[in-house]
């Protein structure tokens, strides 16, 4: 048994190859687009009967939910297709990386389903939002501290941050009970709007100073020239980054500024990162920063629905009588 045991990671790892073979992609690429696209397709049955309860802007919230789950099942697939050097990336204090790596990987694929169904999604969502705060804490802030001039290792502490908000929010929401009844949080519904407002403010800043980098989530990646724009629509989304952020610090007009916010990105993905990933689909890196940037807009909708509406009018939960107020 130890021996099958110690196999059945060369097994999986091979059926992976053999089975993106046919598509002429690599086994992290294949999966990728797998996964993305399952995911994606449940989600469009699953949200199409929540759209007619919502009204304006606030469409586009149960998108928000799929633009969280996709990158969270998606990044879990990475977990068994790039093992090793995620492995690489777990604190050497802590034992047995490989397990951890596949755990991890199999919670977040888990957790991806369990969001988009709304099936247990305050637990999966309440589990992805500590998870990634452990992950900022272990390992990104230990970053952080060694490489304090680096700003990017800055941006990948509080792309975590802004992710765990995310999960926080969508827990305290009424999307994610049975019930549509939001969790009595208190002073708990002050994390996540803080998380992603720290991110916002932060990232908001690099793009006025680095308007040449991809927006949303700005790491080394340049925009390529042929996007046309690119410069203009850094300094844009460096504006709203700016501003939302502002209002979720001060706590005021907290859901319009977390909406709009969550717009710009998704605008940025559309303008920017679709493009890219069109010239370069096999391109790994293109598809992480698709993913990445897509689990920045979906925390950042997420956050926004978990906010109390600026306006009178009811939240109804679909197949229940009684609206719900949130």
């Amino acid at each position: 048994m130890q021996n099958l045991l110690s196999c059945s990671p060369h097994f999986a790892g091979l059926a992976l190859a053999l089975a993106a073979v046919p598509f002429g992609l690599s086994k992290i690429a294949f999966w990728i687009y797998f996964c993305a696209s399952l995911l994606f397709i449940i989600g469009l049955i699953k949200i199409r009967k929540e759209l007619p309860q919502e009204h304006g802007v606030d469409k586009i919230m149960p998108f928000g939910r799929l633009c969280f789950a996709i990158p969270m099942a998606v990044f879990g697939t990475e977990h068994f297709t790039d093992t090793a050097d995620i492995a690489a990336l777990v604190p050497h204090w802590i034992p047995a990386h490989t397990f951890w790596v596949y755990a991890v990987g199999l919670g977040f694929v888990c957790a991806g389903l369990s969001i988009v169904l709304l099936v247990q999604a305050r637990l999966a969502a309440g589990l992805v939002g500590m998870t990634m705060l452990s992950f900022v804490i272990l390992m990104d802030i230990p970053g952080v501290i060694d490489n304090p001039h680096n700003r990017f290792f800055w941006a990948l502490a509080l792309r975590e941050l802004a992710f765990s908000g995310g999960g926080l929010a969508l827990a305290i929401s009424p999307w994610s009970s049975p019930s549509g009844r939001p969790l009595p949080a208190g002073g708990l519904a002050t994390i996540p709007r803080l998380f992603i407002a720290v991110a916002s403010l932060f990232y908001g800043v690099e793009h006025f100073l680095h308007p040449a980098h991809v927006p949303g989530v700005p790491l080394q990646k340049l925009t390529p020239v042929w996007i046309p724009g690119r410069i203009l629509l850094s300094y844009f989304v460096g504006v709203i980054l700016t501003l939302a952020g502002v209002c979720l610090i001060l706590n005021k007009r907290t859901r319009t500024a977390a909406t709009a916010l969550g717009l710009t990105i998704l605008l940025a993905i559309f303008w920017i990162y679709l493009p890219i990933l069109i010239t370069a689909p096999k391109d790994v890196v293109a598809l992480n920063y698709f993913f990445d940037t897509m689990l920045f807009c979906g925390s950042i909708l997420l956050l926004a629905n978990a906010m109390e509406r600026e306006t009178s009018m009811p939240r109804v939960k679909v197949g229940r009588e009684a609206p719900v107020v949130s």
